[in-house]
């Protein structure tokens, strides 16, 4: 008999599992999953990028590779997210477990699709396989934000980076970086485990950003594109032809959204449904960085608070109050990087919606 403790550990595995998927799997979800019989592990596998092999599929083909084929029979996976049911661009995981002979399977979290939410439970009881779910849900969904959004609302979850200075200041006197190294080579994770990073063309005029993943603190998967440069902006002709989004060999990664009077939902759509992003980065400047907050349209904030006092003359949030109502951080951590310290956490409203 297997513990809610040890299911619990072997979740944390399937979950490192699926943390190798970050920033490459759109639009599908990164998921991961672990293979044990009597304590040993016969298997792991992640799902790689849309149109391959889902997870359990990964872990089932290295099961078979480390010579273990013969003990899948009466075996356990552990799996992020419920196991897919139903004809896509790959087979139902469902078959391929049951064709496995397994005798448990343990998942994490539902399907957000509610068409699909449950079924494979049925699918795998009628076989006389064994069902768990809800091992470690909150860790899990977190995992698949991004795809839950897309499948529920339609467009990418949105995370928005801010680098300020103890006087709420976005920039330093002579100085064109606020934040210190370590803290940059977070920046460049957040990119490496988003599909786009989204500015306005202010910040392409003063700054030429690169948006790029050069230093982040895990080295990505080979097969990882650079994320999708978004600029929005009211006139295309108003950004400078030399920019680096322009001119470098990324070229063909920048998007230019124009005459964007208003933000509204419908920018996100189109840049999820034209270019299969999932998880989207704001690294724009104050005045669109508050047009978003007021539109609600900012899911997780990454503030990185730097030692300055007394920096620039660009404010975080310019102008006088903005909301209709209060937000707040759910979730908060407080990382300490370097000589900065970073508050990450998912932005609710005062209501709780």
């Amino acid at each position: 008999m297997v513990s809610p403790d040890q299911d619990a550990d072997w979740m944390r595995t399937a979950l490192e599992q699926a943390r190798l998927g970050l920033g490459v799997t759109s639009p599908n979800p990164p998921v991961g999953a672990v293979i044990v019989r009597d304590g040993l592990v016969l298997g792991l596998g992640y799902h790689h990028k849309a149109g391959e092999p889902h997870a359990e599929r990964m872990a089932l083909a290295d099961a078979r590779e480390r010579g273990y084929g013969a003990f899948l029979s009466d075996s356990t996976i552990y799996v992020t997210l419920e196991p897919c049911s139903s004809f896509g661009r790959t087979p139902p995981c469902t078959d391929a477990i049951i064709e496995a002979g397994m005798k448990r399977v343990v998942y994490g979290a539902s399907d957000p699709d509610i068409r699909h939410r449950g079924r494979a439970d049925g699918i795998l009881r009628a076989e006389g396989i064994e069902v768990a779910s809800g091992v470690l849900e909150e860790e899990c969904r977190e995992m698949i934000r991004g795809f839950a959004m897309g499948v529920k609302e339609g467009r990418p979850w949105v995370i928005a980076k801010v680098a300020m200075t103890v006087d709420g200041r976005l920039t330093r006197k002579n100085e064109r970086w606020l934040s210190g190294e370590e803290s940059l080579r977070y920046a460049h994770q957040l990119r490496a485990e988003c599909d786009a990073v989204l500015v306005g063309g202010e910040t392409v005029r003063c700054d030429d950003p690169a948006l790029t993943i050069r230093n982040p603190l895990r080295q990505p998967p080979a097969w990882k594109e650079q994320p999708w440069r978004v600029v929005l902006t009211r006139e295309k002709d108003s950004l400078p032809e030399g920019s680096r989004v322009f001119t470098d060999e990324h070229a063909d990664r920048t998007i230019v959204m124009e005459n964007i009077s208003s933000l509204s939902k419908n920018v996100l759509e189109v840049i999820y449904n034209q270019y299969n992003t999932s998880i989207v980065l704001l690294e724009c400047g104050g005045s669109l960085l508050r047009r978003f907050l007021e539109e609600e349209l900012v899911d997780e904030l990454v503030c990185v608070h730097t030692p300055w006092i007394g920096g620039g003359p660009v404010q975080a949030f310019p102008g006088d109050a903005f909301l209709p109502h209060e937000l707040v951080l759910m979730d908060r951590t407080w990382i300490s990087c370097g000589e900065d310290m970073i508050l990450r956490g998912k932005v609710r409203s005062r209501s709780g919606n």
